[in-house]
This record gives C-alpha cells, sequence and structure tokens, in this order.
C-alpha cells in the first residue's frame, strides 16, 4: 500500500511540474507576442534572433523558435540528461505553438515603457515557471548548461554574454533605443525569474542531513559532476547523521531534490543563497557522462 501511495505521489508531482511546464510556457509566449514583438523589443537567446528574423524576413515566429532549438536540444541530449531534455521539449513545443496561437489576436500595447515592464514581468513570470518545473525554453541555456559543466564557466555570465552580443546586432538592425530596451527588459525578466524561483541566484548551497551520506555523495557526483563536503553531525533526537555540503547553480536545484528523495525521502534539506565563491574545488573537470 505503502509503494502505490509513493507512486501516486510521484505520479503526481510529475504531472504537476508538466503542468507548470505548460503553463509557464504559454504565459511566456503571451508576453513575446503581446507586449515585445509588437514593439520591436528581444528577448535574449533563440528567441530574440528569431524575433530578428521574423522582422527581416517574414517568416512565423513560433516556427522559427522551435527549428533554431532543436539542434541546441540534440547537442545536450547526451550531456543534461534525459528528463531535462523531456521537459525542455515539452516547454519548447508548446511556447512555439503558443507564440503561433497569440500571433492571431491583438496587441496589448505599443506604448514601448508599458511593453517593457509588462512584457518583462509576464516572460519573467512564465521563465520562471519553466525553470521550476526541471525545464528550459531557450537552447542558449543548455548551451550554457553544458559549457558549465564542461568548463566550469558560469551559468548565469555565459547567458548574459550570448545575450548582450544578440542586443549590439539588433542595435544595429532596429536601432539603438530598441537594444537599450530589449537589455532594460532582459534585466527586468531576470529579477522575476529570481523572485518566481524564490530568490534562486546563480549559486544555491545544500546542506543535507541523512543517513545515506555516502550514497546521496557519490549519485551527486555521479549524475551532476558536484563534489560534496561530508561532515558528521549528531541531531538530539535521531543520533548520529551525516551532514554533506554541496553549491550549484540553479538549474540543477530541481534534480539535487529528486534525486535526494529517490536515495533517502527521509533526508532533511536546506538551500541557500551563495554570495560569493573562492576557489575551484567546487565541481568535477571531467566530462559528465
Amino acid at each position: 500500500m505503502s509503494d502505490n501511495a509513493s507512486k501516486l505521489k510521484y505520479y503526481m508531482r510529475e504531472a504537476s511540474s508538466y503542468a507548470m511546464l505548460v503553463m509557464g510556457a504559454a504565459i511566456a509566449a503571451f508576453a513575446i507576442e503581446e507586449f515585445l514583438v509588437p514593439c520591436t523589443i528581444l528577448d535574449g537567446g533563440i528567441v530574440g534572433i528569431s524575433i530578428m528574423i521574423n522582422n527581416l524576413s517574414g517568416i512565423s515566429l513560433g516556427l522559427l523558435t522551435l527549428a533554431l532549438n532543436i539542434p541546441f536540444l540534440v547537442a545536450g541530449m547526451r550531456k543534461l540528461g534525459a528528463k531535462f531534455i523531456i521537459k525542455s521539449t515539452v516547454a519548447m513545443v508548446t511556447f512555439s505553438s503558443f507564440l503561433e496561437i497569440f500571433a492571431s489576436i491583438v496587441d496589448v500595447t505599443h506604448e514601448y515603457l508599458l511593453a517593457v515592464c509588462f512584457g518583462g514581468v509576464f516572460l519573467g513570470v512564465g521563465v520562471g515557471f519553466v525553470i521550476r518545473a526541471g525545464g528550459c525554453l531557450d537552447g542558449t541555456e543548455t548551451v550554457a548548461i553544458f559549457l558549465n559543466k564542461k568548463f566550469n564557466l558560469p551559468v548565469g555570465q555565459t547567458v548574459l554574454f550570448f545575450n548582450v552580443v544578440i542586443y549590439t546586432v539588433a542595435g544595429f538592425l532596429f536601432g539603438f533605443d530598441r537594444a537599450m530596451y530589449s537589455l532594460l527588459t532582459y534585466f527586468i525578466t531576470s529579477k522575476v525569474i529570481d523572485f518566481v524561483e524564490s530568490g534562486v541566484e546563480q549559486a544555491k548551497a545544500a546542506m543535507i542531513i541523512t543517513d545515506e551520506g555516502q550514497m546521496i555523495a557519490d549519485e551527486i557526483f555521479k549524475r551532476m559532476g558536484r563534489t560534496v563536503t561530508l561532515l558528521e553531525g549528531e541531531g538530539l533526537i535521531s543520533g548520529k547523521k551525516a551532514v554533506l555540503y554541496c553549491v550549484l547553480n540553479r538549474f540543477e536545484i530541481y534534480e539535487l531534490k529528486r534525486l535526494i528523495k529517490e536515495v533517502d525521502a527521509s533526508a532533511f534539506i536546506t538551500i541557500s543563497d551563495v554570495s560569493e565563491i573562492i576557489g575551484n574545488h567546487i565541481k568535477k573537470k571531467a566530462d559528465v557522462g
């Protein structure tokens, strides 16, 4: 009976995460088509490139977004894990479909300031829901995560670099006022994503108190390429426990929680912000399959 109950809880949790993915992708598509596209304000990453091509060629934005994201999904399939890729695929297909749906609806506004503020907020909420559910909407994020795993490059800084290049190109094509509006939208979106993710920043510290310390540490290292510091602790009532300390990025929080539930569902976990990291012994340098 307990096995059936745990399976039911697992399926319900997975169903709710996919529902959040779909809802987040729909909200993000609404922000793009109803606020940003009418004012030629760009999102970052593949979506921003798609908006530029759409403006220059008239090709469907939804089709462009999906087509340009496919190579990144294929490239990341082996390195980033099947579940992440599946959820990202669902999110991207849903996002592209809703772009087509919202394209036929009358635009909400053509006022630049309203488009920047409300578009940034709606986009941040949508993307935040997708990340919180364990997926992503943009191929550049998968590249950034891959580079983070391979070369230990910060995810947030890598994405920002891609976007600065895109906004610079947009400045030459559509005017630098549009590029500045786009950059402002990006910052608003980033802050809202952090808010939706309950204050998630690029770096997070996880402390895990468990009876299965070595097993969890091995699985974290094997699946995520993260090293773990093991400490000995003693609870007032529960007795001796293993205490694990691990630093990771916001995209890995979902995978960490899923992993711990598989190994020790009774483990106690706290996740906190990390304002600064000094030293390189955070992540395995070798490639993780």
